[in-house]
């Protein structure tokens, strides 16, 4: 993938689980829109970051065409992704919510169990859909 191509994957990726996570975030935490637009909005600007950089190293590691990963090597690349971002969001979501580490972890989470069944289902169909597109182009 080209790092335009990496760039439209992240925005793409980010902007469809805003527009789940925060109303269903500020439901279950009972906090205002704004509070968790601006949460969501900062912890996804790090992910889309993490995402370009983690998607960059994993490819080197992993070469061959997207398309061919198997569903154990997708489950590693979900896992191993969250895992890293937890480690700069956390910190991040008690700095905006004003919460304890713990507090911050609970919601995140939560919150990234949400986005290993998202990252799984998106980036197997953003593949299946590249994959068609490069066929007809072909």
């Amino acid at each position: 993938m080209s790092y335009w191509e990496r760039c439209l994957h992240a925005i793409l990726f980010e902007a469809i689980a805003l527009a789940m996570l925060i109303p269903a975030t500020s439901w279950i935490m009972g906090e205002n829109h704004s509070l968790m637009s601006v949460v969501m909005i900062s912890v996804s600007l790090t992910a889309m970051a993490w995402n370009v950089v983690f998607n960059y190293v994993f490819d080197r590691l992993v070469p061959g065409e997207r398309i061919n990963r198997k569903l154990p090597l997708r489950i590693l690349h979900s896992i191993s992704f969250e895992a890293g971002l937890l480690l700069v969001s956390v910190p991040l979501v008690a700095w905006l919510m004003k919460c304890s580490l713990w507090q911050a972890f609970l919601l995140d989470a939560g919150t990234a169990l949400f986005f290993l069944v998202y990252a799984l289902a998106f980036n197997w169909l953003y593949d299946s859909l590249r994959a068609r597109r490069r066929q007809q182009l072909a």
